[in-house]
């Protein structure tokens, strides 16, 4: 047998020794199956008598208790570690369900790509290496370990308490509703700002163009802030960014209410930003740790909800605020205090989900209680190489956005929906404020509209997962990332005829108000369809690298963010508004053959990639292998006798 009849055999969940008989003739596998489990009936015997003797370390029992603790990993050996420079996961003799397997393979691959997990490499890389120090003491350097990964813990079963996909479902929507709450709170943040600009503008005796500064230079941070946080969630855990996030954007949001000149609000706003984008890069990531591959899309529903209403809800609300007795001050108040509520909340109730670094929490226990200080996680093997922080994890999420064509065309796209988001901000202003005359707090009211529509896609969404849950079912719980795609197609054509529709419609004031509001209901619900199929469709293609190919993503859409609304004023005034919006739905329509593009091909561009794991491909390449050997097999039986192990 060669390597490859190997790995499909490893790859079939239960797999009988002679499942392809006609390799085994000799009865190869008979014998490695029948020493698996003597050895498998050894391990689970001595399993037994640690569980009846527990983890007593008196002195009486200590040495049995060191015993029982190192030899049955020896016993055990060629287990469910990675092969070397292979990245092929070896079936351990005690976990045969693939489900288990699947999970492992996935946190060593997230561990593989975290900055500092080679030791080897990056001790090697540095230009000058410290002198080994003595023991002291006069101690003699103590004998080499045995096989490291003997020592490394690993998830107990499928079904291990400790793995965030396995928390009860109460438990995981409550955490879920608090990361969407501290989610809804930055992105409010974002938009909350902009009804004041004109009050502002007046206060510090500057141009409305400047004032909008405030709302960009937010939308900026949130450009530059994943690319911090997304490598921070990879090598620390999600919690710590995401509780030192809140805290950031609390005090940054206070620092902007007391400002007392305008480079302080402005800068102030841009570190809002910046902290505030901690929940954009994480909490999908988070959502991807918690949940699995049926109740995904739906958690990330959640989470794309709060990034979209956000930015809309907030506008009236701020408007309100700007024209009453409380000033623009108090929109700045009311994020600080949205932003230390989530704080208390993800400090209080968060618990860590990145299953890496759960590990390394379940392999301090261990060592702990059972004196054994070889016990860890792999997670506990990465050292930290400045060098290899920026060339590895800084650098990821450029490297992925500019090398991966999914990632760069799905991020243009979205970059486009998401800067329009913003631009509403100034040419829903100039239409029903410019137009119709209402006030700032009014005016801020016909978003609700959007909100309709991104509801509506919501509520769409919610009714397809079940099929899509079928589907994924019937083809072994392996996402395809392509399933994502067909929501977005009919969203894109609505969202582009919602542009037509609200620039032809509300630009003289002669044809009712609601007509031009009720544009929203095609816009808001291409708006969300569009994000959340294609943000779905970038978690499923690059899975264990989704928090840096997200970075990326809100690297560039956030820019786009920024610079709308620059624009936007220059734009619908010098062009009208009837024509800035045909020019929009035009760009619009060209980009809805998009996602049909990646619908069709998508699967043969990620077979190219250097990321994308694309173990829906690696499922189909396993069903051909053994269609085709299975053919083989029938229409020559002579070599079944033959037994070749090279055929």
């Amino acid at each position: 047998m060669d390597d490859e009849d190997y790995r499909i055999l490893r790859n079939e969940s239960n797999a009988e020794p002679r499942r392809f008989s006609q390799w085994d003739t000799h009865g190869e596998l008979t014998r490695q199956h029948s020493n698996r489990l003597s050895t498998h009936e050894a391990a689970l015997s001595r399993r037994s008598i640690v569980e009846e003797e527990g983890f007593s370390t008196s002195s009486s029992s200590s040495l049995d208790l060191q015993e029982i603790i190192t030899q049955p990993a020896r016993a055990l050996k060629t287990s469910h570690s990675t092969s070397e420079g292979s990245g092929i996961l070896y079936r351990h003799p005690t976990e045969t369900n693939p489900e288990a397997l699947r999970r492992i393979e996935t946190y060593r691959s997230q561990h593989r790509g975290t900055v500092g997990s080679d030791i080897l490499r990056a001790r090697s890389s540095r230009k000058k290496e410290k002198p080994l120090p003595n023991m002291g003491a006069g101690k003699p350097y103590p004998p080499t370990l045995p096989e490291k990964e003997e020592y490394v813990v690993e998830y107990d079963g499928v079904d291990d308490p400790l793995h965030a996909q396995n928390w009860p479902t109460k438990k995981k929507l409550f955490i879920g509703a608090i990361l969407a709450f501290d989610a809804l709170s930055a992105t409010m943040g974002s938009s909350i700002f902009s009804p004041s600009v004109g009050e502002v503008s007046v206060h510090f005796g500057v141009g409305q163009e400047v004032g909008t500064l405030g709302t960009s230079l937010f939308v900026f941070g949130y450009a530059f802030g994943p690319l911090m946080w997304a490598p921070f969630s990879e090598l620390y855990g999600r919690r710590p960014p995401i509780v030192f996030a809140a805290l950031g954007f609390s005090i940054f949001s206070i620092a902007v209410a007391v400002g007392k000149d305008l480079q302080t609000v402005l800068i102030c706003r841009f570190f809002a930003g910046l902290f505030g984008s901690c929940p954009l890069a994480v909490v999908a990531a988070i959502f991807a740790d918690m949940f699995d591959n049926k109740t995904r899309g739906l958690a990330v529903a959640v989470f794309s909800a709060t990034v979209f209403m956000g930015p809309l809800l907030a506008p009236f609300i701020g408007g309100f605020i700007t024209i009453s007795y409380l000033g623009w001050r108090w929109t700045e108040y009311i994020s600080a205090i949205m932003g230390f509520t989530a704080l208390g909340l993800v400090s209080i109730f968060l618990q860590e989900t990145y299953p890496p670094v759960v590990l390394v929490s379940k392999a301090e226990e261990l060592r702990r209680r059972t004196k054994n200080w070889g016990i860890h996680a792999k997670q506990e093997e990465v050292e930290v190489d400045f060098k290899e922080l920026i060339t590895k994890n800084i650098s990821r999420p450029m490297r992925i956005l500019f090398t991966e064509p999914i990632v760069l065309l799905i991020t243009i796209y979205m970059s486009f929906i998401y800067g329009l988001l913003y631009l509403f901000l100034t040419a829903y202003a100039l239409v029903f404020q410019g137009v119709y005359g209402w006030n700032a707090g009014v005016g801020g009211l016909a978003y609700f509209g959007m909100i309709t529509g991104e509801i509506i896609a919501f509520i769409v969404v919610v009714l397809a997962n079940p099929s899509y849950a079928r589907k994924l079912e019937a083809n072994n719980n392996v996402p395809v990332p392509e399933w994502r795609l067909p929501i977005s197609m009919v969203g894109g054509v609505l969202f582009a005829g919602g542009l037509f529709w609200f620039g032809w419609t509300g630009y003289q004031g002669t044809i009712p108000w609601i007509v031009p509001v009720l544009s929203g209901l095609f816009t808001g619900f291409g708006i969300f369809s569009i994000f959340l199929s294609l943000l779905n469709y970038l978690v499923d293609a690059y899975l264990m690298f989704a928090a840096s190919a997200l970075a990326a993503n809100t690297f560039m859409r956030s820019l786009f963010g920024g610079i709308f609304p620059l624009f936007a004023r220059y734009m619908f005034e010098g062009m009208g508004i009837q024509w800035a919006s045909t020019l929009l739905g035009c760009v619009a329509l060209a980009l809805v053959p998009m996602p049909i593009i990646f619908y069709v091909y998508g699967k043969k561009i990620r077979m190219k990639s250097n990321f994308a794991p694309a173990p829906d491909i690696e499922q189909d390449k396993r069903r051909d292998e053994e269609s085709r050997y299975g053919k083989e097999s029938d229409g020559n039986p002579s070599k079944e006798s033959n037994g070749n192990p090279s055929d």
